[in-house]
């Protein structure tokens, strides 16, 4: 990845307080998919610590990794599957594989799901997401391969703010990090 997309990452992102009911700031990645130049270098940067495993498609949770996802796999010319979560909308038709995520940075566990069919055995998972704060949800992507034989290669995301032993445990790859 370049020094320049590394840059324009941290240049476009800020912190949002949403209000006096708030217990934290909130992340705005807007910029990134504003910028076009981000938008064309996002994908084969988050793939390029992966191209060499061959991964056989790209897995990534609602709601950002519906647009990074997409943007890994096309870099790769793989598939993509999303994850769902029950509250973000109408679930995908036909046979779903749960799995529950591990505490969260907020204290949740959060449900994820993809369409069954679309893993299987023998595929080489890559999953992408915009932020890793707790690796919570990159563990029950990983127990969703698991569970339907894909072998999970690792974890790309623009930002990853969990402790290293966790991202060296889980191969999980950062193209940046942001400022406090």
């Amino acid at each position: 990845m370049s020094a320049e997309l590394s840059k324009r990452l941290v240049e476009l992102f800020r912190w949002v307080d949403p209000g006096p009911d708030a217990s934290h700031l909130v992340s705005d990645v807007s910029g990134w998919w504003r910028d076009p130049t981000v938008l064309a270098e996002l994908g084969p940067a988050l793939v390029a610590p992966f191209r060499a495993a061959r991964p056989t498609v790209v897995v990534a949770p609602a709601v950002t990794g519906f647009l990074l996802g997409p943007l890994a796999a096309t870099a790769l010319g793989v598939g993509f599957v999303p994850a769902h979560k029950p509250g973000d909308g109408r679930l995908p038709a036909g046979p779903l594989t749960w799995a529950q995520s591990p505490s969260d940075f907020r204290g949740r566990r959060v449900d994820l799901a993809v369409q069954s069919r679309h893993l299987s055995a023998g595929d080489r998972v890559l999953v992408v997401d915009d932020w890793v704060a707790t690796a919570a949800q990159v563990q029950a992507l990983y127990d969703i391969c698991a569970s339907l034989g894909a072998e999970p290669l690792g974890t790309s995301a623009v930002v990853v703010d969990c402790p290293p032993s966790v991202a060296t445990t889980l191969r999980i790859h950062a193209l940046t990090t942001l400022p406090e």
